[in-house]
């Protein structure tokens, strides 16, 4: 059983639906799950885990939600060495198609580049999109949530992405 912390940014509350709702599937894995807003708690726990989920909603045109953007400087100075890590955000694939889940890329290059272990690489297949920032090797660098344009496939797709990266967690 490995003890996990969620850490989510969340300013239309989308981001923080999602973080619960994989909250709540964890439960059915025998983890022990905390959910932190950053925005209330900032980044001080992230050191009391070996096993972390970060959540953050693409804003504006490809920028970091509010929370995780003043935090930004400060998430790119942790040591994630010995540190595994999955990645979440929700975005407008159609209306910003030139930068769906640009925040997932953003935090998760800076997680890898602090040494952290990235896990739960998503498929791009079923979005339309142009560009993004999450993507590398054909596969998002996490969960992909369209709350806006595929509200309906959100909690299947946070029910398959928790069963994938169950096993993954120390």
């Amino acid at each position: 059983m490995a003890k996990i912390g969620i850490f989510f940014g969340s300013t239309t509350e989308m981001t923080a639906i999602a973080g619960e709702s994989i909250k709540n599937e964890f439960e059915n894995y025998d983890h022990e799950i905390d959910l932190f807003d950053v925005g209330m708690v900032g980044l001080s726990p992230i050191s009391n885990y070996k096993n972390i989920i970060i959540g953050c909603p693409t804003w504006n045109v490809g920028d970091l939600q509010d929370d995780w953007d003043m935090l930004y400087n400060d998430f790119k100075k942790i040591d994630f060495t010995n540190i595994v890590g999955a990645f979440f955000g929700a975005g407008d694939q159609m209306g910003y198609s030139y930068n769906y889940l640009d925040a997932v890329g953003i935090l998760a290059r800076a997680f890898t580049a602090g040494g952290g272990e990235l896990i739960g690489t998503w498929p791009i297949d079923g979005y339309e999109f142009e560009e993004s920032l999450a993507v590398e090797k054909n596969k998002f660098l996490g969960l992909a949530l369209d709350y806006e344009n595929q509200d309906s496939e959100s909690e299947i797709r946070i029910k398959k992405w928790v069963h994938q990266i169950n096993n993954e967690f120390k």
